[in-house]
């Protein structure tokens, strides 16, 4: 897995690149908490290059959004969701906590 982060105006991007599993996800849970503990919570997760998301990628997408919407600080987005991640998503009951966009241009107007 890799996660390229791409800093704009209003929010940050992280591209995730790969599969997301139990030996992969304490990579993005470190890269996630790097930039909520530098004040950043308007976050987009890119997730047009995922192959696979397991519970442990569910997990942090879930951790970041507490911390990002403590005090009304932030949130957490996505873009561009694959259809069988989406389904996982969905599955899990994850869409209604998230707001899901079609592409990352969408995603970063949406801040």
């Amino acid at each position: 897995m890799e996660v390229l982060i791409t800093h704009y105006k209003r929010c940050e991007v992280l591209s995730i690149i790969g599969r997301v599993d139990s030996n992969t996800a304490p990579q993005l849970q470190e890269e996630t908490a790097k930039l909520t503990n530098d004040g950043k919570y308007k976050i987009v997760f890119d997730l047009g290059k995922v192959e696979f998301l397991s519970s442990a990628g569910l997990r942090i997408l879930i951790v970041t959004q507490k911390e990002c919407k403590r005090y009304n600080r932030g949130e957490v987005l996505l873009a561009n969701v694959p259809p069988k991640i989406y389904s996982s998503l969905d599955l899990a009951g994850f869409t209604a906590l998230f707001k899901i966009h079609t592409s990352v241009v969408d995603a970063v107007a949406a801040f």
